[in-house]
């Protein structure tokens, strides 16, 4: 009798220790599935941003038509995204993919906190001189080129590079943006990196970084539309009366029988007035295509840093409100996801840029291995046949002229 309760006891024991072992396998098979997952979308985030904005940089300054003053705070704002992918990316990714394990030590971890709040801030202030650009240049076109000249152009961009360190380095690096329990906790723990503010902190930072460029921007992106909307239909009205006055004295002129009148056949000076109209629709049109592009990065960016500083802020100014790593991860990820997107949106929405980018990108896999382009395989294919079909024909025409001789001298 105790043989069986002990032979039960032992299978059972076995039974537990299977299942237990076959759980750990599944757990373990699960956690190497999940950080493979987030191991391809975090380089791939990070390679796309490193060579998307480094296509936008070579494309500005192989091509002369793209180098106006608005491109050149396009090419900042992607050395700023580029500087984001290096510095931010990679040390958030080395974290994720270690399970949370700081690897780097104390002093690079306030170097990493540093660049990811002054690289960020640095490309919504990039945006933020856009849009101001863009509303010069549609609402006050004749002013533009006083309002915006070089020297203004460098200003605007030191001013975008130099002042984000008055809210990234110096409260980071002099302590003044967390609590003194989590600096305690910080060199107790050299392991673990977390970016923890204080209320004041997370105010005026998020404030100076987000919310007051974000606000200006809007702003500005509604008054481009109104005055894009208002310019259209001026320029739709204008055309109309035009078109009436024309038609009108047309037909003033055919009833009187004026032969002082010209018409539409005979005169050749009546065209001339349309042509600052087309000028000014073809103007008109590029402007809007360009405002609305650039909308729609602003908007990209606005949808992809909003939830972070929601997150931001309610963690900052709650302190009963947790959130768990992936929440976290997530929200850090879907930021940094826009300085991947902007060159997408050059690429899918900007005619020149579209054609400045396919060109860069024939050049660059000319000179990295022998790749022929396709256009000139197809014309020289399409030379050989024709010169080939041509050669046949007159191979033709000789056979039967000489046929023809033999039948006359047959004939004769």
């Amino acid at each position: 009798m105790n043989s069986d309760n002990t032979t039960n006891l032992l299978s059972s024991f076995s039974f537990d220790t299977g299942q237990r072992n076959n759980s750990k396998n599944d757990h373990d098979m699960e956690h190497v599935l999940l950080l493979t997952f987030k191991a391809f979308i975090m380089i791939f985030i990070i390679l796309s941003a490193l060579f998307g904005n480094l296509l936008v940089i070579v494309s500005v300054m192989r091509h002369r038509k793209l180098r106006v003053i608005t491109n050149y705070f396009v090419v900042s704002l992607a050395l700023a995204d580029m500087l984001v992918a290096l510095f931010a990316m990679t040390f958030n990714a080395s974290v994720e993919l270690s399970g949370g394990r700081w690897l780097f030590g104390y002093f690079m971890c306030d170097v990493w906190n540093s660049l990811d709040v002054f690289f960020s801030t640095v490309s919504i202030l990039h945006l933020c001189c856009i849009s101001v650009d863009r509303y010069y240049a549609i609402v006050q076109p004749l002013d533009y080129p006083l309002i915006m000249t070089n020297v203004r152009l460098g200003t605007m961009l030191s001013v975008v590079w130099c002042s984000p360190t008055i809210m990234s380095f110096l409260p980071i690096f002099a302590g003044w943006y967390t609590t003194k329990e989590h600096l305690e906790y910080r060199k107790n723990s050299p392991n673990v990196c977390e970016f923890k503010v204080n209320k004041f902190y997370a105010i005026i930072s998020s404030g100076v970084s987000f919310w007051v460029p974000g606000i200006i921007m809007i702003a500005m992106y509604y008054k481009i539309y109104r005055e894009a909307d208002r310019q259209e239909r001026m320029l739709y009205r204008s055309k109309v009366a035009a078109a009436l006055l024309n038609k009108h004295l047309q037909i003033n002129g055919i009833s009187a029988g004026l032969t002082s009148l010209p018409t539409v056949e005979q005169s050749s000076p009546e065209p001339q007035p349309e042509e600052p109209q087309i000028t000014s629709s073809s103007k008109m049109k590029r402007e809007r295509k360009a405002a609305r592009t650039l909308g729609i990065i602003m908007s990209a960016f606005l949808a992809c840093w909003l939830p972070f500083f929601l997150w931001y802020i309610i963690t900052a100014l709650c302190d009963s409100c947790e959130s768990g790593a992936v929440v976290v991860a997530a929200v850090f990820w879907v930021g940094y996801f826009n300085s991947a997107l902007n060159p997408l949106i050059y690429a899918y929405f900007n005619r020149e840029f579209r054609a400045a980018f396919r060109k860069t990108l024939e050049s660059c896999c000319r000179a990295i291995g022998p790749v022929r382009d396709l256009r000139q395989v197809h014309r020289k294919q399409d030379l050989v046949h024709s010169n080939a079909s041509s050669e046949l024909h007159v191979n033709n025409q000789l056979r039967n002229s000489e046929m023809t001789n033999v039948h006359l001298e047959a004939c004769i």
